[in-house]
């Protein structure tokens, strides 16, 4: 039995004479119609919500990269005026640019978008070992998600 709606559409019409106009509203070719519409329908939804998912992990990266921000202008408005920065401050200041950097590099992380990926994050059990049976990306700061490998070796 077709799956596409084009297909269906195609055989439905080669079963009529080309006629495919001329359908009752509860017949079974109805019905095969609309059910391979609704097929496409619900295919496209999954595009859809796939789609916003991609867009929601830059904006989780970025939350992630200025983490530490509040506390470094409270370090910075503690300090007295004239004064050198202080430890924790040169320490917080470090992290930040470090993460900044890796942001703009790209953050390597576990696929998220793919099922079975996900299923297997779920069954992970804290070795370091069975990191390598996952599948990784690269994110970066202009959204772009490439494949990589575990661990990267700096090569990606």
């Amino acid at each position: 039995m077709p799956t596409t709606l084009h297909k269906t559409r195609k055989q439905i019409a080669k079963k009529r004479n080309g006629v495919v106009n001329a359908l009752h509203e509860k017949s079974r070719d109805s019905m095969r119609l609309h059910k391979a519409g609704l097929t496409v329908l619900l295919s496209f939804n999954k595009l859809y919500a796939l789609r916003t998912e991609i867009t929601k992990v830059p904006q989780k990266l970025m939350s992630f990269v200025h983490q530490y921000d509040e506390e470094y202008n409270e370090a910075k408005k503690a300090r007295r005026p004239g004064r050198p920065a202080s430890v924790k401050e040169d320490l917080l200041k470090a992290k930040i640019n470090i993460l900044e950097e890796e942001y703009k590099s790209g953050f390597v992380m576990p696929d998220l978008l793919d099922n079975v990926n996900v299923n297997a994050l779920h069954l992970w059990e804290g070795s370091w070992s069975y990191l390598t049976q996952l599948k990784w990306v690269k994110v970066n700061s202009e959204g772009q998600i490439r494949p990589t490998s575990f661990p990267s070796g700096g090569t990606n």
